[in-house]
């Protein structure tokens, strides 16, 4: 028997990723549980209406901010805490699902502590991109902006790999141009949704800042562009 062979496929996922997923299942399971009368007593049916209104962020926060210049510390961390609430269990699910099958293959490639500034820090550039939209008031919640920049990370993995075999990079994007049609295939059917501008956002901020995090970071990338 090949050595290994029983040892569970979850085994080999790095704890970095769990330590961002863990704490989604964790709140969709009190919510859950307060919905199914499990928990919380009456009260607890209202616990993801109350979570959503506590965690959630108004893409009205970052302009109300700006203009007054009171960078007020309950809405800045809503930039990370939207991202751990959900609409429902499916949304939880589907989004811990892309978020586990895209962060075991980053974390692959990048440091613990990489991966934790393009995880966060995609969750950031999602959020600011969706409050600079003008006409938006929907609250931004769920995974998917985060996800979309472990995408944008991935993304750079390959593209560094086709540079390397002098190969074309374009191929590198065929995820996200995928995924970009399916959006607009959603878009035609059931109407527009503001929210992809995070997931654009997300992309594009995990993709920028794998430059800077990558395995070598800025002085690999700059010796490569000196040899050009």
């Amino acid at each position: 028997m090949r050595h290994g062979y029983n040892e569970s496929p979850f085994n080999q996922i790095s704890p970095v990723v769990w330590l961002v997923l863990l704490p989604m299942l964790a709140m969709e399971i009190v919510l859950n549980a307060g919905n199914l009368g499990l928990a919380g007593g009456p009260d607890g049916a209202g616990w993801r209406v109350a979570a959503i209104g506590r965690f959630a962020l108004s893409p009205k926060m970052l302009g109300y901010m700006a203009s007054s210049g009171d960078w007020r510390p309950d809405y800045l961390m809503r930039f990370i805490t939207y991202g751990f609430v959900h609409y429902s269990l499916t949304h939880a699910l589907m989004a811990g699902v892309f978020v586990l099958a895209l962060g075991k293959m980053v974390a692959d490639v990048f440091r613990p502590w990489a991966f934790l500034v393009l995880f966060f820090g995609s969750e950031v550039g999602g959020a600011v991109i969706y409050s600079l939209i003008p006409g938006v008031e929907a609250p931004l919640l769920g995974a998917y902006p985060a996800a979309y920049g472990l995408i944008g990370a991935f993304t750079f993995v390959l593209w560094a790999r086709l540079g390397a075999m002098n190969a074309n990079r374009a191929g590198a994007f065929t995820m996200i141009g995928g995924l970009m049609a399916i959006q607009l295939v959603f878009a035609a059917i059931f109407g527009a949704n503001p929210v992809w501008f995070a997931d654009v956002g997300g992309f594009a901020t995990g993709f920028g800042l794998s430059f800077l995090v990558a395995p070598g970071g800025p002085a690999r990338m700059l010796a490569r562009l000196r040899r050009r």
